[in-house]
């Protein structure tokens, strides 16, 4: 809302120009091309308005800019200027960190975390890439646990590149933070991708590894020994239509 109110303080006087232009001109010609100005002049005051929240200072104007995403994408609206915000507040605090006495103070797990379920709703392939690499580089349970759910929704596991990066992710959490909300949805991602994964023995490994840790909670090991019975389902139907 505060966004959507400022570009329209801002193009007013574009717009109206753009009117009174578009009296004078043939309503089926010029208008029309009118209107593609008009477009890209809002895109660009969009994308440095965007911009602008990202690099401020603090965390009320990244919430903000996440909200207004979050508007663009659930409209159907995508740009680069939007991907590459999102890619930037997924690794905030992190990438570029900001020390006062000391103190890390721009370290809002909270704000990378939405900006990896938004990264998820994008499902470029830039978004997956952007992912992968706040894998490498986060080690909050909640920020890894939303990058692997939006890993699985983009759905795109080329080589097994994605599915190498979960896997990692799975092997290093189950050793030293055996968390069990991640384990949860690195098992459902893991359903997901099945058929796509060519390494199905290390698939299977992890799912046992899950299966056996009792360091998570009842739910989630039961829920490991439905997924490896939905993997080998899925696995002897493709043999079999081979």
């Amino acid at each position: 809302m505060i966004l959507s109110l400022a570009l329209a303080l801002l193009t007013a006087p574009f717009i109206c120009a753009q009117n009174k232009n578009a009296a004078k001109n043939d309503k089926n010609g010029e208008s029309d091309s009118m209107i593609t100005v008009e477009q890209a002049y809002l895109n660009s005051i969009e994308g440095v308005m965007i911009k602008e929240m990202v690099a401020a200072e603090g965390r009320d104007s990244k919430l903000v800019a996440l909200q207004y995403i979050e508007e663009a994408l659930n409209e159907g609206h995508q740009s680069e200027e939007i991907q590459a915000a999102l890619s930037t507040l997924a690794t905030e605090g992190l990438s570029t960190v900001v020390r006062e006495d000391g103190r890390v103070v721009n370290n809002y797990p909270e704000i990378r975390r939405r900006a990896c379920e938004l990264l998820g709703q994008m499902g470029t392939e830039k978004a997956k890439d952007s992912l992968i690499t706040v894998m490498y580089t986060d080690n909050e349970p909640s920020v890894i646990t939303a990058a692997v759910k939006s890993l699985g929704e983009i759905g795109k596991n080329d080589n097994d590149e994605v599915f190498n990066m979960i896997n990692w992710i799975a092997r290093k959490f189950d050793t030293v933070n055996p968390t069990s909300s991640l384990a949860l949805e690195i098992l459902n991602t893991f359903e997901k991708m099945s058929g796509s994964v060519t390494n199905k023995k290390e698939m299977f490994e992890t799912v046992m590894r899950i299966a056996n840790n009792y360091s998570y909670v009842t739910p989630v090991r039961t829920r490991a020994y439905e997924v490896m019975r939905s993997i080998s389902n899925s696995n002897s139907e493709q043999k079999q239509s081979k």
